[in-house]
């Protein structure tokens, strides 16, 4: 628990220096360099309801301008076509994306025509899991759907003011089964160290996962922002970490017979696309209000108000409102932090992305956490171990948090 701590503290400077953002207005994103392999994230901000929990961009659905923004969305993936952006994956997360079935359609089968789609991954939450909506998704070429159940304790979903909007943990069981198949894969997304949550209930969250047999489970440590944390406390009590490693190893043990490391936090029954594409994509395009990308050493930050956003599409311009160029040392920690989130890193693939400088440069973040028994190193790669995998999802914790406060702040300040 020391090393917990202390860790988290260290990461939380880290992370928040890595994270203070430059503002700048009408600058157009880096070009793409050739033979890079890109993925798009689309972010859709609109929910029917907002989750108490929830720091991503979002806003309550209306009708009128949700139409505006899909339209500004498809002129802004047009501008970055122009650019000379080619993308292989699309991810397609919010909010509630699903919230207009149709626009997604016309989206999803735009980006198939103008550019080198192979693989779609979209979020929707258990309330759209009707047959109507998924056969919309699958003629779109969806190939995995993730759905957000974040508990099957009725109890728990009641606490997150879910059970109302969504139903309850045996009706959502009942329509994931119906869906499994339709897919090539079906994740559930699921969240552990709520502060009312016990042992009990995670045990039948995971009895309930491996009961449907999912292609995969992504289950999320609970991460809030600074101004969440308050309401949350309200809500459920005081948040605490001191029971995380031990969920964290139930879940591990639990899961581990029928499925396989895809992130320290997700499990998979077979190879497929998870929702860190950052582990598998070294550079991503961010399109939507409150989207992020990380094109050539920079991460860019689209506007996080979706009327400015709308504007500025329609003038022509790219809505980025915030810019931070990672230096060398920047730019191989953050490698090494997501390559090994996929439990292994191979040094030789590390050191032709920076040029013969990846271990020179983080030799010392190599050497201590091999030195605490965290990795494993076989030849030229490197693996998390059993208490790497853990202190994995530590660090990610804290860098999503970091990237939650750094959300609650261009919320704070954009025009709604």
């Amino acid at each position: 628990m020391i090393l917990e701590t202390a860790l988290t503290k260290y990461l939380k400077r880290n992370f928040s220096h890595s994270l203070r953002f430059n503002e700048f207005e009408d600058v157009t994103p880096p070009s793409p360099s050739p033979g890079t392999n890109y993925l798009i994230y689309i972010h859709i901000p609109f929910c029917e309801e907002l989750c108490p929990y929830c720091s991503f961009n979002r806003y309550v659905f209306e009708k009128g301008l949700a139409e505006e923004y899909f339209k500004a969305l498809r002129l802004e993936i047009d501008m970055y076509r122009d650019l000379g952006f080619d993308f292989r994956s699309v991810y397609v997360g919010g909010g509630t994306p699903t919230v207009m079935p149709g626009e997604i359609s016309s989206l999803l089968t735009s980006l198939k025509k103008n550019f080198s789609v192979e693989q779609i991954s979209l979020e929707t939450n258990p309330n759209h899991l009707t047959d109507e909506i998924v056969q919309v998704l699958v003629d779109s070429g969806v190939n995995r759907l993730s759905v957000g159940v974040q508990s099957f304790d009725n109890s728990m979903l009641e606490q997150m003011r879910r059970y109302h909007k969504y139903g309850s943990g045996a009706e959502i069981k009942e329509r994931l089964s119906r869906v499994l198949g339709r897919f090539d894969t079906l994740n559930v997304d699921m969240i552990f160290n709520f502060p009312t949550q016990t042992k009990d209930i995670l045990h039948e969250d995971l009895a309930a996962i491996k009961e449907i047999k999912a292609d995969q489970a992504t289950f999320y440590p609970l991460m809030v922002s600074d101004i969440t944390k308050d309401e949350l406390a309200k809500r459920f009590g005081p948040i605490s970490y001191r029971q995380e490693k031990s969920f964290y190893s139930q879940i591990y043990d639990s899961l581990i017979d029928e499925y396989t490391i895809g992130t320290a936090w997700c499990f998979s029954r077979k190879k497929t696309m998870i929702d860190e594409y950052i582990v598998d994509y070294d550079e991503y395009v961010g399109a939507g209000s409150g989207s992020f990308g990380y094109v050539g050493g920079q991460c860019l930050a689209n506007t996080f108000s979706v009327p400015d956003y709308i504007g500025q599409i329609r003038a022509g311009k790219f809505p980025l409102m915030a810019r931070k160029e990672f230096n060398l040392l920047e730019r191989a920690r953050y490698y090494f932090m997501m390559r090994l989130f996929g439990a292994s890193l191979d040094l030789d693939v590390a050191e032709n992305v920076f040029s013969g400088k990846f271990e020179k440069t983080v030799w010392k973040e190599i050497s201590g956490f091999r030195l605490i028994g965290a990795l494993q190193r076989n030849g030229k790669i490197i693996r998390l171990t059993r208490k790497g995998l853990y202190l994995w999802v530590v660090m990610m914790r804290e860098f999503f948090t970091g990237v939650n406060n750094f959300r609650e702040i261009c919320r704070s300040t954009a025009r709604i």
